[in-house]
């Protein structure tokens, strides 16, 4: 904190006026706790970097929320998108501290990789896939194989090759014989969200989202559930990045995401406990 000295003759009239020493002393008083309050308590406050999946941006607000209060000294900071995109992002060297996978394929790249402590990662969730349409329409979706019929012309999914999500669909469609006839009709979205928002806008007819993100909205309707086994096991997955800036926070962190604490959060919000886990 820097000090500004008075000019010598305001310094002779504090000892000449009494009131005045008082409102001085009153003054800088003021400044000092000032400073305290917003000054000291930000600097102290440790960042954590963690980058998940779009599909947990609700949950992980809710939880973080939660671990805030319990520790002051935190500053959870949340980066979304799809988790081939945030792959991508910490394979450039962006400062991550915890990640968290909606697919087993990112986190074990990445660990492959050295870039993640491969005694870090942890599985602790599970999701389902399903069928979803705008809810006050007269669409024509009742089905998976209704997707075939010539009224519905539009159908989001998103991007295999860096959404789990659009990976999965992708994987029920080739077992239910359907990916080929619908290519023309299908509209590739960033993440699993954009593709919640396309069905909500009805600028598509149809998608396929985690049961988690269908819940989460009022404007579209389950048309059904994707059989289970005709794609891979939805795992949501944690890792500490090996070059993370606060690694004992960011453990702490993945500490509690693990914990029946966060699970009931969880659990709340859609998501499936792991068979071993007793939230």
């Amino acid at each position: 904190m820097e000090i500004f000295p008075f000019p010598h003759t305001a310094h002779k009239e504090v000892h000449s006026d009494p009131g005045m020493r008082k409102i001085l002393a009153i003054f800088f008083m003021i400044i000092f706790v000032l400073y305290s309050v917003t000054g000291c308590s930000t600097m102290d406050k440790v960042p954590v970097i963690v980058s998940a999946p779009a599909s947990m941006s609700n949950v992980l607000l809710a939880i973080s929320q939660q671990y805030e209060k319990l520790h002051p000294q935190v500053d959870i900071k949340l980066n979304f998108g799809s988790s081939g995109a945030l792959k991508r992002q910490i394979e450039k060297g962006a400062a991550v501290d915890v990640f968290i996978s909606a697919g087993k394929l990112e986190m074990d790249a990445l660990s492959k990789q050295g870039r993640i402590d491969s005694d870090t990662i942890h599985n602790f969730a599970e999701n389902e896939l399903v069928l979803i349409r705008p809810a006050q329409t007269a669409n024509p979706v009742r089905s998976l194989q209704d997707l075939n019929k010539n009224e519905v012309k539009r159908i989001s999914i998103g991007e295999p090759n860096s959404v789990p999500a659009g990976r999965y669909a992708f994987q029920s469609l080739k077992h239910l014989r359907l990916w080929n006839d619908l290519q023309p009709k299908l509209v590739f979205a960033k993440d699993v969200r954009q593709v919640l928002t396309y069905v909500e806008t009805k600028n598509v007819d149809a998608g396929i989202v985690y049961r988690t993100d269908a819940l989460s909205s009022r404007k579209v309707a389950i048309v059904e559930q994707l059989d289970s086994a005709s794609h891979e096991k939805i795992l949501y997955c944690t890792g500490i990045v090996k070059n993370a800036a606060h690694h004992p926070e960011a453990l702490q962190f993945q500490q509690y995401l693990l914990s029946k604490e966060a699970g009931y959060i969880l659990v709340k919000n859609g998501f499936l406990p792991l068979r071993h886990q007793r939230w």
